[in-house]
């Protein structure tokens, strides 16, 4: 089967169009006048390119105007906001990463922080999981978090041994050696994200079960 082909122009594609805890990603229309609400993101770096009609950004106490084009970042813990303006839609793609529950904080304008608020999955056009039952959510996160924990123990401890070598290694000149170390201690690093991120993905599911969203 083909990859999926997008386009801002198609109304169906006007949405989130992946969403994992990697990355989300979508399409937004605003119309003119329209303003998002004053916000960060705790973990995640949010980029934005505008594809249609212009709009003001508003980041880290600076305000810029943006057209079609063109690109702006606003990075975690960056207080942002953006306005549509002129005679005609602003459409822009945007993305965060990672994507992992609370996403949003909201700001007062002196940058003071609103409570925590989750989000229903509905929010990122995700369906949310009704079929696990809770306690079974729970356990899957549980053991997920204790799975993440005991690969970085013992990762931690390989990686201090191949530290150790590798400065040996450097200091002989034996670069292959060295290159070897160095794979051995991706791999590690690999696996600790891979675990880090189902970690997340069970979070993801959780947290629209349990306590008040919205």
């Amino acid at each position: 089967m083909a990859f999926e082909i997008f386009d801002f122009r198609q109304e169906e594609h006007i949405k989130n169009l992946l969403v994992t805890p990697h990355i989300r990603s979508r399409f937004l229309r605003m119309q003119p006048g329209e303003v998002a609400g004053l916000h960060s993101h705790d973990l995640g770096h949010e980029i934005f390119l505008i594809l249609q009609g212009r709009c003001v950004f508003h980041i880290a106490g600076s305000d810029q105007e943006l057209g079609a084009g063109q690109l702006c970042v606003a990075l975690a813990d960056e207080i942002h906001q953006v306005r549509a303006i002129g005679d005609e839609p602003m459409v822009m793609y945007l993305s965060v990463t990672p994507h992992i529950q609370p996403t949003h904080t909201g700001r007062d304008p002196d940058g003071t922080r609103h409570p925590t608020r989750f989000q229903p999955s509905s929010s990122y056009d995700v369906a949310t999981d009704t079929d696990t039952p809770i306690d079974e959510l729970i356990d899957k996160f549980t053991a997920a978090s204790a799975d993440l924990a005991q690969a970085a123990s013992t990762q931690a401890t390989a990686q201090a041994a191949r530290s150790d070598q590798l400065k040996a290694a450097l200091a002989a000149g034996d670069q292959a050696r060295a290159t070897a170390l160095r794979e051995a201690m991706w791999q590690d690093v690999y696996q600790s994200f891979k675990r880090a991120y189902a970690l997340a993905d069970v979070w993801n599911d959780l947290t629209p079960r349990i306590g008040k969203v919205g």
